[in-house]
């Protein structure tokens, strides 16, 4: 197994580990909600320390269940992956046609300097 292999065997078994642990060692069973997101326990503590809170605004889409709230953040994490992978492939693959040019450049460069007769 290559150095590469070990190490993303080792990265997989990380993220399965964070994802299974909390899970199966029942973290947040005290709670009514256990993994709530982190919105939804600052306005509890907000609550709990200023129980007449407004808030400034209000949502401009309120989704109908958490269900399709989490859809919907899941979808937009997924665009912003995938806008920022095809950055990041973009970059790559100028980078490599401009080493690509050079080298061609390069030989053909060497072979015009090179006496025909030799």
């Amino acid at each position: 197994m290559s150095r590469n292999a070990k190490i993303n065997t080792l990265l997989l078994l990380a993220v399965a580990a964070l994802a299974v642990l909390p899970l199966a060692l029942g973290l947040g069973d005290h709670k009514e909600e256990p993994f709530t997101g982190s919105d939804a326990e600052a306005e509890t503590a907000i609550t709990e320390i200023e129980p007449d809170y407004e808030p400034w605004f209000s949502p401009l889409y309120e989704p109908p269940s958490g269900e399709v709230e989490s859809a919907l953040f899941a979808l937009q994490a997924a665009l912003g992956a995938g806008v920022l992978a095809y950055y990041f492939g973009l970059r790559r693959g100028r980078r490599q046609g401009e080493q690509r040019a050079m080298a061609a450049a390069e030989a053909t460069s060497v072979s015009r300097d090179t006496p025909e007769g030799d």
